[in-house]
């Protein structure tokens, strides 16, 4: 979902100034996390060891050895993660989001459509480089697929389109040329005031097997329990945000599950569009604010002029089918939706892991949605767990978020390939205006 309210303010915020972001110097030594708490991205460990070198974590356990060169840090009271994964971004064509995105403990964003594939293309090469020690990681849906008139369409700027199921191969394959790592798929009707042309389902069901041809997951965007029925019954991978308008349907989640399809609930985004400003009380934290920008901060705290309309279009509805796919077994996964309103990068996932525990997951549970979850079903093997081998991507925060959730927000630390970022540094910077 992008809306058009506050993006180009957005956007100018996050772009202002091109100042350089301190990472601190590559290691020489072995890193050593010691007396910690480790969430490995399944389960926690108490009172463990964990050991990085040359950007891979070695061991974790109890037992763990510490090498005579390392550097150690003593964690007792703190509990490390992985870093945490975003399943559902828009990047604005610029470094400062994915920059502000790592200093908050997000290490990889999964972007779910652009008007620029050039930019998440540039990005995937700077990671495979080795160049991308000071941001998030990115990988991209591309250009969406969408009709005519339809939702993506509105911004102002060009996009393919597509009309019939008989181009769907030729589309596809054109957004893979251009570096998409899946394909996205929109079905959205919009409202009576901002309606918005739709796929056939023809044509959806063609596109959806067409990314599947060629090895792509196909994530469809939906926000109507219809729409929801006919991705799943046409073969989707997954989709982009849990439906608002309509009602939890136990027959929908178990189709859900028997076909093996994820969510990606976006509950953050959804409060703010029906009324509530979701993101208020990060923008009042002092555990996230110093690294906001002031109109982000302004952001959080907004929310859409498109409130409940009845018990069938409203959040409940959205809160209550999360509630029910979880039940039923379905993969959830934590994505913001930012940098729409009521989000910001990097901060509104903390959000989203507090209401999908507040829609029934366990805090272990919405840990795993941001961490091992979406690694496994975006294929990204390297990350997404504390485990041998792995990327040393990591977030240390004081605190319990097996216990309290909102424990993610208090960030003592953040590694990426055993890199660490130097969060004060970045925050000095961006309160003097040298950094985005």
């Amino acid at each position: 979902m992008i809306r058009r309210s506050n993006l180009l303010s957005i956007l100018v915020a996050l772009c202002i100034a091109a100042g350089s972001f301190n990472v601190a110097a590559a290691p020489m030594r072995a890193l050593v996390i010691r007396h910690v708490s480790a969430f490995d991205g399944e389960n926690l460990i108490r009172r463990a060891t964990v050991v990085v070198r040359d950007g891979r974590i070695v061991s974790v356990g109890r037992r763990a050895r510490t090498p005579g060169d390392a550097e150690v840090v003593n964690a007792a009271g703190m509990t490390l993660l992985p870093g945490l994964i975003d399943a559902h971004t828009h990047e604005t064509g610029g470094r400062p989001p994915l920059r502000q995105a790592l200093v908050l403990g997000v290490t990889t964003d999964l972007e779910m459509f652009t008007v620029d594939p050039q930019f998440p293309a540039r990005m995937r090469r700077e990671q495979a480089e080795g160049k991308a020690s000071d941001r998030a990681d990115l990988f991209s849906s591309g250009i969406g697929v969408t009709a005519p008139g339809g939702h993506g369409t509105e911004f102002g700027v060009p996009v393919p389109t597509i009309t019939e199921p008989g181009d769907a191969q030729a589309f596809v394959d054109a957004r893979i040329a251009e570096g998409s790592d899946y394909i996205k798929i929109i079905s959205e009707r919009g409202t009576a005031r901002d309606p918005f042309n739709n796929l056939s389902a023809d044509t959806l069901r063609a596109v959806i097997a067409a990314a599947k041809r060629r090895g792509k997951l196909a994530v469809v965007h939906v926000s109507e329990q219809g729409s929801a029925l006919e991705a799943i019954e046409a073969g989707a991978d997954g989709l982009a945000h849990v439906y608002w308008v309509g009602r939890p349907d136990e027959e929908l989640a178990l189709l859900a599950k028997k076909r093996g399809v994820f969510v990606i609930p976006t509950l953050t985004v959804i409060q703010s569009l029906k009324g509530v400003p979701s993101g208020a009380a990060l923008a009042a934290d002092e555990r996230v604010a110093p690294f906001l920008l002031p109109d982000q901060r302004d952001n959080l705290g907004k929310a859409s002029r498109n409130p409940t309309i009845g018990p069938e279009d409203s959040y409940a509805v959205a809160r209550d089918t999360v509630r029910l796919l979880h039940k039923v077994g379905v993969t959830i996964l934590a994505g913001s939706d930012c940098p729409n309103t009521g989000t910001a990068q990097g901060a509104s996932l903390h959000r989203e892991l507090e209401l999908l525990v507040e829609a029934g997951l366990t805090p272990i549970e919405a840990l795993r949605a941001a961490t091992s979850a979406p690694a496994d079903t975006f294929h990204l093997k390297d990350r997404g767990r504390l485990r041998p081998g792995l990327r040393a991507d990591l977030l240390l925060v004081r605190g319990d978020p097996t216990q309290d959730i909102s424990a993610t927000r208090d960030i003592v630390g953040v590694w990426k390939e055993g890199l660490a970022v130097d969060r004060e540094a970045y925050r000095t910077e961006l309160h003097a205006g040298t950094t985005p």
